[in-house]
C-alpha cells in the first residue's frame, strides 16, 4: 500500500539506493510512476506493506516501510531488490553498489568509489567537515537526523 513518505512514522524502516549519476526530469517521472506502482502492490505473506518513497537530489531513492501492521519478509525484500535491479537495467545506473560514497562538493553531489574517497581524504581533498550521505541509516528518524552529516559524524570518519 502506497502512503505519503512524510506520513510514515519515525520508526519506519529505511532503504537508500544511491545512483552513480543524477536522473533526468523524464527519468524521475518514470521512476516515480514505477515506484508508486510497485509499492501499491508490495506485500509480505499476503499482507499489504505500508510504504512510501522520496527521491532526493535527483539521485537517491529512499524507501520507507511502516512495520507496525506488517514487516518485510525475505520474499518481499527480494521483490524490492529485483525491482531496484530492474531500475538499474532500465536506466543504466548503479543503485545497489554499497562500495561507493556520495558527498557534497559545494552544491554538487560527488559520487566516488570508496578507494577514491580514501585517496581524496589522504590528499586532504575531503575533510572531517565534508558533508557525506550515510546510507546505512536504518529508520526514518535516523535518515532525517543522520543521513546528511559531516564525515566526522558518520562511518566515513575513519578516512578523514
Amino acid at each position: 500500500m502506497l502512503v505519503d513518505f512524510n506520513e510514515l512514522p519515525d520508526h519506519s524502516r529505511i532503504w537508500i539506493y544511491q545512483s552513480n549519476r543524477s536522473f533526468s526530469e523524464s527519468e524521475l517521472l518514470e521512476i516515480e510512476q514505477s515506484m508508486s506502482e510497485f509499492l501499491k502492490q508490495w506485500t509480505a505473506h499476503g499482507s499489504d506493506l505500508h510504504a512510501g518513497f522520496e527521491i532526493k537530489y535527483n539521485r537517491f531513492i529512499v524507501v520507507g516501510l511502516d512495520q507496525t501492521n506488517a514487516s518485510a519478509s525475505g520474499c518481499s525484500i527480494d521483490a524490492s531488490v529485483h525491482f531496484i535491479q530492474m531500475l538499474e537495467k532500465k536506466f543504466q545506473v548503479e543503485l545497489l553498489d554499497r562500495m561507493n560514497v556520495s558527498f557534497k562538493q559545494g552544491e554538487f553531489i560527488a559520487y566516488k568509489p570508496l578507494m577514491d574517497f580514501k585517496k581524496m581524504a589522504k590528499a586532504k581533498a575531503v575533510s572531517a567537515n565534508t558533508i557525506v550521505f550515510n546510507n546505512l541509516v536504518a529508520t526514518k528518524q535516523e535518515y532525517l537526523e543522520n543521513w546528511e552529516v559531516p564525515a566526522s559524524e558518520s562511518w566515513h570518519s575513519r578516512f578523514v
